[in-house]
């Protein structure tokens, strides 16, 4: 069976028997103790990362305990380190933990107490070091250029692909996607990658413009055209001029307007209300719908002809359920994103959230991920709000799934990371996650993963 390796306790006191003693008791515990008898030498061992706990006597020669805490912290701030004081030294153990050390333990300790504070320490290490890792793969994927499309799954990463390679290529899209699927910011991104990133990005809700003004609000108007056209307007697609519409809902255009957009397509011209005067346009259309526009048009909801003409590059947007792997990562860029305008704190996602996440439906995909982080920010903090307990005010159409489901999917999003951060290197997973060859084939098999898949990185 191949086990994960036992996290690391640096023990440092000038006096053996206590560094012997501290040690056989961790050992026991599970844990793989690094005996030193200065600050100094522990310090030079010390690495970047180091994943476990920093066990110290305050009383050295040399560099004490004090000043070794001092230097740790300026190195890592995140980095457990439990100071040992000397019987009633009370105002010692203030003065560390003022410093910033994790926790104390006061002469003579019991064998418990120390492994207690260890257990501790090094869970609080994992979670720091995971949240550092997550945050890394966020900046790298926030460095590139317009909207992000986060995330690290090959559904994700297929999307990315597409989208830069739509973007170079002058043609009209239709996206298609769940609401809240992230049509808009996939929109955003096809804009921002184009030749027209630097012209105007311009956003309609045909859904959401009365239908008595839709007309006016997309080509324009001249003074009188009707009763309060007071003075000449331009519409939204003449103000694109040289970039980007973008239609949102065009399955709720009404269908008389349906005809007029079609001419805009083919032709590349409008005319105002009240003129008869044709307006040349320069612009790209990036069409949006929840609904199958093929059946809508079988149903004569929709035109037949305008759905073969925006049907020339369809784009399908995935839903959150079917890259659930992508979560934790999503949630925590919302979550900093929230803390970054909040000024707030983004608290670190644990082991119990993560679950949380990974067994939500999520029928209103990245838009709902998104609200529940910038929740979590502002009440968790404040309000000592957990993770589950937000996540069980939130309706969910599928309803709550069952524990087998839910621990399939946490154990999936686990391997998925793993084979993430490793980049699908099958050893260096097995290694971190405690598994033999033939049991992580055999939950890929399972979960319908492959390691070749996390070997690529497609830039967004």
């Amino acid at each position: 069976m191949h086990e994960s390796p036992a996290p690391p306790v640096m023990i440092i006191d000038d006096e053996a028997h206590l560094r012997i003693t501290a040690g056989q008791t961790l050992e026991l515990a599970g844990y793989a103790p690094l005996a030193f008898e200065s600050a100094e030498a522990a310090l030079t061992a010390l690495t970047p990362d180091f994943p476990g706990v920093v066990v110290s006597d305050i009383r050295m020669p040399g560099m004490d305990g004090m000043a070794l805490l001092r230097e740790v912290r300026s190195r890592d701030p995140d980095l457990p380190v439990v100071l040992i004081t000397g019987h009633g030294d009370i105002s010692t153990a203030v003065e560390a933990m003022r410093e910033g050390a994790w926790d104390f333990l006061e002469k003579p300790f019991a064998g418990e107490r120390l492994v207690e504070v260890v257990r501790r320490g090094t869970e609080k290490r994992r979670l720091s070091l995971e949240n550092r890792t997550l945050k890394a793969e966020l900046e790298a994927q926030q460095a590139a250029p317009g909207p992000r499309l986060v995330g690290r799954t090959p559904a994700i990463q297929k999307l990315a692909s597409m989208v830069q390679r739509i973007s170079q290529v002058e043609t009209d899209v239709l996206l298609f996607g769940e609401t809240g699927a992230g049509k808009d910011l996939v929109a955003r991104a096809i804009h921002e990658r184009s030749p027209r990133g630097g012209r105007p990005f311009v956003a309609i809700n045909c859904g959401a413009v009365p239908e008595s003004t839709i007309e006016s609000e997309l080509f324009g108007h001249e003074k009188g055209a009707f009763t309060g056209a007071v003075e000449r307007r331009i519409g939204k697609f003449e103000h694109a001029e040289g970039g980007t519409v973008f239609l949102d809902e065009i399955e709720s255009m009404p269908l008389a307007l349906q005809v007029k957009l079609l001419r805009v397509l083919q032709e590349r011209t409008i005319e105002r209300l009240g003129s008869n005067q044709p307006v040349p346009l320069d612009i790209r259309v990036i069409a949006a719908t929840k609904v199958d526009l093929k059946a809508a048009a079988e149903a004569g909801d929709f035109r037949e002809d305008l759905y073969y003409r925006l049907n020339v590059v369809t784009l399908p947007i995935p839903p959150l359920r079917e890259r659930r792997e992508d979560i934790p990562l999503l949630f925590q860029h919302f979550a900093v994103l929230a803390a970054n305008r909040s000024g707030l704190e983004a608290p670190p996602l644990d082991a119990a959230g993560t679950s949380a996440l990974m067994a939500h439906d999520w029928p209103g995909n990245v838009r709902e991920l998104r609200n529940l982080a910038e929740r979590y920010v502002l009440l968790g903090v404040t309000c000592d709000y957990r993770l589950e307990t937000l996540l069980a005010g939130v309706e969910s159409d599928g309803g709550e799934l069952p524990l087998p489901q839910q621990v399939e999917l946490f154990e999936k999003g686990l391997i998925s990371q793993a084979l993430a951060r490793h980049q699908g290197r099958v050893s260096e997973v097995c290694e971190g996650l405690g598994l033999p060859r033939k049991t992580l084939y055999d939950k890929l098999r399972k979960h319908g993963l492959k390691a070749e898949d996390y070997r690529q990185s497609v830039e967004p």
